[in-house]
């Protein structure tokens, strides 16, 4: 499956680094969170159709288990080739680090010449619509060096002390603005150049890529982001993850 013959339709080639290396204990006991089933298929073939799904999609680097490489490669070639998309993207499986920023690392070294755009992605986000992975691309195309697709909070924010015991009482000690605060979503993109210098860079661990450009200095801008591309961490988000999938295939034939 050679992207060579189906080039971005801007000439400029985006790949997408998937680090599907953790446990998510929060979701229990059993598979690793991104081999975790909706409706039967793995979360991570999930994210992995919802990147190809975007015609600027070239390339799929999946980080995989330091021991699962091979399982996640047989899973790929099991249920990936079943989508409509598979004939425009190639994947690539490597094995990730002991920590997210690690295994995005590790997705970056295995990035052949040529993708000028890289996108990062949460497996645990398999339902994220291509209309929000296009427009991240669009924006970084259009000379933005950090993307983050983002969503107005819905709730008032307290900032707390935070106390010294599990659930013990915390002080709130300051209500931000709602107004200009974000919940950051994913995929986030970048100039290839940008992220590498990043990783390379900043070494303190941070909760996202973007947070790596901020601390370069470099601007982060956000693109609207959707409701259906939430994190699936707990059983509930496995429960609503498998209620908008349902409603997909009723209206879209997903």
């Amino acid at each position: 499956m050679s992207d060579e013959s189906h080039p971005s339709p801007t000439g400029v080639r985006t790949a997408v680094v998937i680090p599907a290396a953790g446990r998510g204990v929060r979701l229990g006991p059993g598979a690793p969170k991104a081999l975790r089933a909706l409706s039967g298929t793995p979360m991570l073939v999930h994210a992995v159709r919802a990147m190809a799904a975007s015609r600027a999609v070239s390339l799929v680097i999946v980080v995989a288990p330091s021991d699962g490489v091979a399982e996640v490669t047989s899973l790929l070639d099991a249920h990936v080739p079943a989508g409509d998309t598979v004939g425009r993207t190639d994947f690539v499986v490597v094995a990730g680090g002991d920590t997210r920023q690690e295994s995005v690392k590790r997705g970056l070294d295995a990035l052949p010449p040529g993708h000028e755009i890289v996108l990062v992605h949460d497996a645990a986000r398999p339902l994220v619509p291509v209309e929000t992975v296009d427009a991240v691309i669009e924006a970084v195309r259009e000379g933005a060096p950090a993307v983050v697709p983002a969503l107005p909070l819905a709730d008032t924010v307290k900032e707390v002390e935070p106390a010294g015991t599990p659930g013990a009482p915390e002080p709130v000690v300051a209500t931000p603005d709602r107004s200009r605060l974000r919940a950051v979503q994913t995929p986030q993109g970048f100039d290839r150049a940008t992220l590498i210098r990043a990783h390379e860079t900043v070494t303190d661990e941070v909760t996202d890529d973007a947070g790596m450009v901020e601390r370069l200095g470099l601007p982060v801008v956000t693109v609207p982001g959707h409701e259906e591309a939430f994190k699936v961490t707990r059983p509930l988000d496995l429960v609503l993850a498998e209620a908008v999938l349902a409603r997909r295939r009723l209206t879209d034939g997903f």
